[in-house]
Parts: structure tokens; C-alpha cells; sequence
């Protein structure tokens, strides 16, 4: 796989760590509040750089193949999508700042990084609802 890095140590690494986002994915899966999109993305970037094996086994997964799938052919997310991701940073974050950050430069920064996600997410294209379902992606210019 052209990906792959050369290095053995650094490779393990890779592959370690993608396992942790797919067990993290995993906990999303079931746990409200949880997200497994980022994960599983992580995840997938991970295995890419890492191991063929376990990219081709999470880009042919049931649950997690659409999404890694879709991503890399640059169809982007449903409505749906998005607004649970931006849900959950909203309400992460504001926990945050509100229970765990006291300073006033940490908090701007933490807002500018909120606003930064968001906006990425946002500007991701969206495809309707039928295309995610089908597993084939029609782009969509709304934001």
C-alpha cells in the first residue's frame, strides 16, 4: 500500500492508536453524547498510514465502511450528521468552559476553537438523505 509509512515503531503506533479510536467508536455507538463519525475517520486516516489489513477491514465494515467510504470520496455528511456533530461541540464545549476553564485567554481560545470546528463541519458538503441511505453520495451545496 503506497500509504503505508516504512517504519515498523511507527507503524505499531499508528495501528495502536486506531484501535483506540475504533474501541472509542465503538463506545459512541451505544453511549448518547459520544460521537463515532471523528473516531472512526481517525480510525480509518490511522489504519491508511499503518496496515492495508485493517484498512480494507474498516473501509468494508457494516457499521463504519459507509462513513469511511463516503469520506474519502469527498461526498461529505447528511443534515442529520452534522447537526448532532454540532450539538454535541456546542454542549461539550459549554460544559467545559462553564465547569473546567476559569481564564479568560483559555476560554477565547476555546470558543475560537468551537467556532473553528463548526465552521469545517458546516462548509463539508452535505448529501441528501436518500444518497446516505443508498450508500452513494449526491452532493449538495447547501451548508
Amino acid at each position: 500500500m503506497p500509504g503505508v509509512v516504512k517504519s515498523p515503531t511507527a507503524r505499531a503506533a499508528l495501528m495502536v492508536l486506531g484501535w483506540i479510536f475504533v474501541g472509542l467508536a465503538f463506545i459512541g455507538i451505544v453511549v448518547p453524547g459520544i460521537p463515532t463519525t471523528g473516531p472512526v475517520l481517525l480510525a480509518a486516516f490511522l489504519f491508511s498510514k499503518s496496515s492495508e489489513r485493517f484498512d480494507l477491514w474498516i473501509v468494508n465494515h457494516r457499521l463504519f465502511g459507509p462513513i469511511v467510504r463516503d469520506w474519502r470520496a469527498g461526498l461529505g455528511f447528511t443534515r442529520r450528521l452534522k447537526t448532532i456533530a454540532v450539538v454535541a461541540i456546542v454542549l461539550t464545549f459549554t460544559l467545559t468552559l462553564t465547569f473546567a476553564i476559569t481564564g479568560t485567554v483559555a476560554r477565547i481560545l476555546m470558543i475560537a476553537l468551537a467556532l473553528g470546528i463548526i465552521t469545517y463541519i458546516l462548509r463539508l458538503p452535505t448529501k441528501t438523505a436518500e444518497a446516505g441511505e443508498a450508500g452513494v453520495g449526491v452532493l449538495s451545496t447547501e451548508y
